[in-house]
């Protein structure tokens, strides 16, 4: 099988390509496979499930369950909060299952030999930048909603608009936190689709030089490769529950400030009672 993948030549196409119409909608290279990991992760999740209610250990449900507390622990610290941390995991642990699973699918030897219509038949979903653009927006936007859930629509707007005339150097922070999050979405989608199609193209190239002797040549680097995709989905998994956590506590610093305020004067009035 890495023989044939090799021997395919090395095809590299930076854009997800269309493979045929299903009715209206264009199906591509990267959709069609990104099914099968949907597939794939929603099975593995509820075969966990269905294996913890019926008692049955095995090494699939425990690996699996393995990683989920890890991640829901991260969630916990990063958060602070238990109870919005059962909220906020759900995403971002989904987030990253979907990640890595696509993410190692899209290096098998079944990705590039296969084709149709001299298109390759199988690509990496998440080496579709529309695919990392739509799940960084998921993120975000859900960043966007946690914080208006904790400020309120106004009190979160009001993050980043300010009056520069009664608050300059607010304003100009508000700014500054504005271009950061475009930068968040842009750092959260670009990262992700470079890594993929840098290592995709690694393999590609490494297959394509090595010819026959790809059977060898090819397995450290799709070792490598699947270490590369678990840290890839883990960064993903790790920057979308910070930036939540980070939108919900932007203002603790005032708050602390006031309530220290308010302490300091507390304790002022108690002292001369307590004489």
């Amino acid at each position: 099988m890495l023989q044939t993948f090799a021997s395919a030549g090395p095809h590299i196409e930076i854009k997800a390509e269309k493979l045929f119409n299903l009715g209206p909608i264009p199906i591509s290279n990267s959709l069609l496979l990104g099914i099968v990991g949907y597939a794939l992760v929603l099975w593995l999740l509820f075969y966990t499930i269905k294996s913890i209610k019926q008692g049955k250990k095995n090494y699939l449900a425990g690996t699996v369950m393995m990683i989920y507390e890890m991640l829901y622990n991260t969630v916990l610290q990063v958060v602070g909060d238990k109870r919005i941390a059962k909220k906020v995991a759900p995403l971002s642990i989904s987030l990253f299952f979907l990640i890595i699973v696509n993410y190692w699918i899209g290096i098998l030897p079944i990705v590039g030999p296969i084709t149709w219509n001299g298109v390759p038949m199988f690509r990496g979903m998440v080496a579709d930048m529309n695919v990392t653009f739509a799940l960084a927006i998921i993120s975000m936007v859900v960043v966007q909603l946690y914080a208006i859930k904790t400020h309120g629509f106004f009190g979160n707007i009001g993050r980043y608009l300010r009056n520069p005339i009664k608050d300059p150097a607010g304003a100009f922070e508000g700014i500054l936190e504005l271009i950061a999050e475009f930068s968040r979405l842009l750092a959260l989608s670009l990262r992700l689709f470079g890594n993929v199609f840098a290592g995709e193209v690694l393999i590609v190239v490494v297959g394509y030089m090595t010819a026959y002797a790809a059977s060898i040549a090819l397995l450290p680097f799709m070792v490598f490769e699947l270490f590369i995709g678990a840290i890839q989905a883990y960064v993903f998994f790790m920057l979308t529950t910070v930036f939540i956590a980070l939108g919900m506590v932007s203002h603790s610093h005032e708050e602390g400030d006031h309530k220290s305020d308010h302490s300091s004067a507390d304790t002022n009035k108690q002292v001369p009672a307590a004489g």
